[in-house]
């Protein structure tokens, strides 16, 4: 069976270039395209050697369509505007798309599944590690087996150049303590706090957010009740986990029937 053909979204940010280095290391995979915007310096320039790999005889271009002609799908972690512009291309080719992309508003988020409905196989995660995602799980087990005795905290930092927040993987395990309590994470969620708050209301999920330094991403969930607090946390120490996740993803969807799945799919949690 043919090698799965996928483009790289970003292909000169970081995480553009832990994604070429990880699909290169992966079986039945292998980068098909690499895209910048227009103006990029890294235009024209291969793909591996942008990466710091070997030459994969891949250019990087502004052209997602034509690129996305010959391959199989895209990944992406890009800017939710981009991510939308990005689903309706895959979506007119039939092509899988993997998102990565954080920072989406709601009526954003709102969009991806109608995007992929026109014809796309889409796999959205606010986060790719599998860790992570099976952390979610846990998360809403632990949320569903405590009532709401238990208050619950989800504390994240990041490095000092990410420019969402809370961030994505916060909002999936939010989500995720929401689901095990059956209740709506936006009705009950505490995102700051400052000055004189009251008591902390019964039921809500509260939210902090850090930001300093080279940190990739640590995640902690509390669940602190009278006398005791359970904490279940997960660290990123690089990038790649995120890349492997998303490769692990793209090869599952390959496969699949057009519509909107999640990691939980991929990984058979859902």
């Amino acid at each position: 069976m043919a090698d799965m053909r996928l483009v790289v979204m970003g292909a000169q940010g970081r995480m553009g270039r832990a994604l070429i280095a990880a699909i290169t290391e992966a079986d039945g995979i292998c980068v098909a395209g690499a895209i910048e915007q227009e103006g990029s310096d890294s235009l024209g320039l291969d793909a591996g050697t942008l990466a710091g790999l070997q030459p994969l005889n891949v250019k990087v271009t502004s052209d997602l369509e034509a690129a996305l002609t010959e391959a199989d799908g895209l990944i992406d972690f890009t800017a939710p505007v981009a991510t939308l512009a990005f689903g309706e291309i895959a979506a007119k080719l039939g092509k899988v798309h993997i998102i990565g992309t954080t920072g989406f508003s709601a009526e954003e988020e709102e969009q991806l599944p109608q995007i992929a409905a026109k014809g796309a196989i889409m796999v959205k995660s606010g986060n790719m590690s599998l860790g992570v995602n099976l952390l979610g799980k846990l998360v809403e087990q632990a949320a569903r087996s405590l009532d709401a005795d238990f208050d619950i905290e989800v504390v994240e930092m990041h490095h000092k150049h990410k420019v969402d927040a809370p961030s994505g993987t916060a909002l999936l395990l939010g989500e995720s303590a929401a689901l095990g309590r059956e209740i709506d994470l936006r009705s009950n969620a505490v995102m700051s706090r400052e000055g004189i708050t009251g008591a902390r209301e019964r039921g809500s999920i509260g939210f902090a957010t850090l930001r300093g330094g080279s940190v990739i991403g640590e995640h902690t969930v509390i669940l602190a009740g009278e006398g005791e607090r359970i904490e279940l946390t997960h660290k990123a120490q690089d990038r790649t986990v995120f890349a492997r996740g998303a490769v692990k993803a793209a090869l599952w969807a390959k496969d699949k029937p057009v519509g909107y799945y999640s990691m939980m799919d991929v990984l058979g949690l859902s």
